[in-house]
């Protein structure tokens, strides 16, 4: 899940030496966009935190490779992130460390009873799989390998969690400023809710029903790095040509 197509996954290969020259792993890279793509690449300390000066750090590094390689044809820009609070899952391990705290799965393809989507508590990872209490009942055991996308869900006790692991980031870098212009972030109340989730697919739904309005929040994880967590991850931006 850290690399999905092909030239995310070259892209992978040329910048995790430089980032784990720094000492971080790389949580994701993905492409966003047509006209302008936007390259974001998630990083992160071992112990989970990436504040805005190791963003900025990192996006100065990987300029030159990323000029020498050229991986995107014309004009597009470069996003170095934190992976955010309600982070993306994207590696065998990372459920565990979060065990007790909401999250939302997608996998590549449907379960024997036609399901894809989950959405419920981590209980554990372990050799079998990620077992995941359903909110809507039972257990699911999910396989990392089988998964396209999993994030946290945002909610009070995974905001206090974070902030007291040290990984509740800074607000974002806008071009141009430095990391000591920005205060920490403010949560505000109205954003601690995640969006409304349908978890009541038929079994018997065709793959197609999975398009439905009530998936909303099973839109691209592109969109909600772009928009909704703005305000929950520090990150560094520069635009090439």
């Amino acid at each position: 899940m850290r690399a999905l197509s092909e030239l995310e996954i070259r892209i992978l290969d040329r910048v995790e030496p430089v980032a784990k020259a720094q000492g971080l792993d790389v949580v994701r890279v993905r492409v966003m966009g047509a006209n302008t793509p936007i390259l974001q690449i998630m990083a992160e300390k071992e112990d989970g935190t990436m504040d805005v000066e190791d963003c900025a750090r990192l996006s100065r590094a990987l300029n030159p490779v990323l000029d020498a390689e050229d991986p995107i044809a014309g004009e597009y820009s470069l996003e170095v992130s934190s992976p955010g609070i309600d982070r993306p899952l994207t590696r065998a391990g990372d459920f565990a460390k979060w065990v007790g705290h909401e999250v939302k799965v997608e996998l590549s393809t449907p379960t024997p009873e036609g399901r894809k989507r989950f959405h419920g508590v981590i209980e554990s990872e372990g050799r079998d799989g990620v077992t995941v209490k359903l909110k809507d009942g039972g257990t699911a055991v999910l396989d990392v390998n089988d998964m396209v996308k999993a994030h946290l869900v945002l909610t009070d006790k995974l905001i206090q969690d974070a902030r007291k692991r040290g990984s509740a980031p800074a607000r974002d870098v806008a071009e141009g400023e430095t990391p000591e212009e920005f205060d920490e972030v403010e949560e505000d109340e109205d954003d601690l809710s995640d969006e409304d989730f349908d978890e009541d697919e038929d079994p018997d739904d065709e793959e197609g029903d999975f398009e439905s309005d009530d998936d909303d929040d099973f839109e691209d994880d592109e969109d909600e790095d772009e928009d909704e967590d703005e305000d929950e991850e520090a990150s560094a931006s520069h635009k090439k040509e």
